[in-house]
């Protein structure tokens, strides 16, 4: 029997929620999940498919900045180095693709170690800059890596086989990232709740304050670099087995402001906000893409020939438009619309 807010046994305290009517929407969610590919066209899967790996690695950059408040420009370089983790240890070295997904992991994480030192005396802009120069030299080692790297010329990531399920089938692939963002989303709420989160949301809030009450800044911003740039590099495998190859050119800075635009437009700190703005802002290039094809003409095409300057505009304004009317983000407007719906028509 519930009393309150008060917890009557250790299952309750550890579980994520003890509302019926949260795990019931859960539930719904994940079977209409898996039940998609057998209902949804290809197109439809391909989007579902891209929202899944992109939310994988935006829940990376919540750990990084909506977590413990260290905003980097340069998380594309984690992703990209997921990417050729992955790609240089099917391609290059043949290991299995399990083994490979763990490099996809550990190559990142290494690389969050060498990033995360210059944060233990930068914050803001300044760590900003500094992630943004460290996605530009990262860029550059690649491209001077020859025949290893594949240069500017990039690597063929042929789509694994996994306990005995071919991942060329676009349902297949599917499935892969339906259960790598279910475990991940899982990881980043665990973690939330630790004292590791506690103690990234302490750092976050007011860093010479947590300072005080013994946290170690050192430790838990390396720890948070790490964490990010692990679960970051799984997304960047994800998405090279999606795309069956791997170029520099393919990660470009807008991916490190599309991340960003995700975390704010969801909700800054929030797995469920990064759920909801991934949704948002992947949608929304295609949503105007169709609204371009109904007017038909030049409009149609711009999409196709200016794709790269259409998205930087609507992330642009779609960061501009939420920090003005509602910094919370979807988040907290989901929370104004349930609270508005147990309330009313009661106004308070």
């Amino acid at each position: 029997m519930r009393s309150g807010f008060f917890k009557q046994d250790f299952g309750t305290l550890v579980a994520l929620t003890d509302s019926r009517l949260v795990k019931t929407w859960v539930v719904i969610m994940l079977a209409a999940l898996v039940a998609l590919p057998w209902v949804a066209n290809a197109y439809l899967l391909s989007h579902v498919t891209v929202i899944l790996f992109t939310l994988v690695a935006v829940l990376g950059l919540n750990v990084l900045t909506g977590f413990t408040g260290l905003i980097s420009l340069g998380h594309v370089a984690f992703l990209m180095l997921g990417a050729y983790g992955y790609a240089i240890a099917v391609s290059r070295l043949g290991w299995h693709p399990l083994l490979a997904f763990g490099m996809a992991g550990v190559v990142p994480a290494v690389a969050g170690l060498v990033v995360g030192v210059p944060s233990l005396r930068l914050k803001g802009l300044y760590l900003a800059i500094t992630t943004l120069a460290f996605s530009f030299i990262v860029s550059a080692v690649i491209l001077a890596g020859g025949k290893f790297t594949g240069a500017a010329r990039g690597i063929q990531v042929p789509r694994p086989t996994l306990f005995g399920v071919s991942l060329t089938d676009d349902k297949a692939l599917y499935g892969l990232c339906l259960a790598v963002a279910v475990l991940t989303v899982l990881a980043v709420l665990n973690i939330r709740r630790t004292r590791l989160g506690r103690a990234f949301v302490a750092i976050r809030d007011n860093d010479i304050a947590a300072r005080a009450m013994g946290i170690n800044l050192w430790r838990y911003k390396l720890v948070a670099f790490v964490i990010s740039a692990f679960i970051t590099g799984i997304g960047g495998a994800l998405m090279a087995i999606y795309i069956n190859f791997v170029t520099v050119e393919g990660f470009p800075f807008l991916l490190s402001i599309e991340a960003l635009a995700i975390i704010v437009v969801g909700g800054v700190g929030s797995v469920l906000g990064a759920a909801l703005g991934t949704v948002f802002i992947v949608t929304l290039p295609e949503v105007v893409a169709s609204l371009f094809g109904l007017l038909g003409g030049r409009y149609a095409e711009v999409l196709t020939t200016s794709a790269h300057e259409v998205k930087s505009m609507l992330y642009g304004i779609a960061i501009i438009a939420f920090l003005r009317f509602d910094s919370r983000g979807l988040l907290g407007m989901w929370h104004d619309l349930r609270h508005r719906w147990i309330h009313w028509p009661l106004r308070y």
